[in-house]
């Protein structure tokens, strides 16, 4: 009797455990190899919600000159003194935030203005932001900095990487 009770116990468990359709009904494979095109959403006037080129916040086409503006790169170095520099160095190396060196080549002033005055929306959506974040792992404070020292700052940025 003893026997049979297992045997009867090992068949249930067996077939509670094993057997039944192959196919995962919770995950269905997808039928092709080719991506699914997705429409991107549009705002009111029809352009995109968020552009990585220029980022999340105010700033939009903001204007530069080729030459450099001596008077608000110093601003800028002031700015970067009193509130960036604990954290980044002029050059590439990392410190607590990726170096500086370069960054005008690597975005736009757009972008740039809106990371040091948007922080905390920057690092949500921009990729370019979370990729530096995963490799920094300190989410950058926001510096409470306003339009015009973003400008001079952006200014500044320009001077280290070589403008003239």
């Amino acid at each position: 009797m003893k026997k049979f009770a297992i045997l009867l116990f090992l068949g249930a468990f067996i077939a509670a455990c094993g057997g039944g359709n192959s196919e995962n009904k919770d995950n269905p494979a997808p039928s092709s190899d080719k991506p699914v095109a997705t429409e991107v959403p549009k705002d009111a006037s029809g352009n995109p919600p968020y552009d990585p080129e220029r980022g999340e916040g105010k700033f939009k086409n903001v204007q530069v000159s080729e030459n450099l503006d001596a008077a608000m790169a110093a601003n800028g170095e002031k700015v970067y003194g009193v509130k960036c520099s604990s954290c980044h160095k002029l050059t590439s190396e990392k410190l607590v935030g990726p170096g500086w060196l370069g960054v005008t080549e690597r975005h736009t002033a757009d972008w740039i203005m809106n990371f040091t005055t948007n922080t905390d929306a920057m690092l949500d959506k921009d990729p370019k932001a979370q990729a530096q974040l995963e490799i920094c792992l300190v989410r950058m404070p926001n510096q409470n900095l306003s339009d015009d020292d973003a400008r001079s700052l952006y200014e500044f940025m320009r001077k280290n990487d070589g403008v003239k």
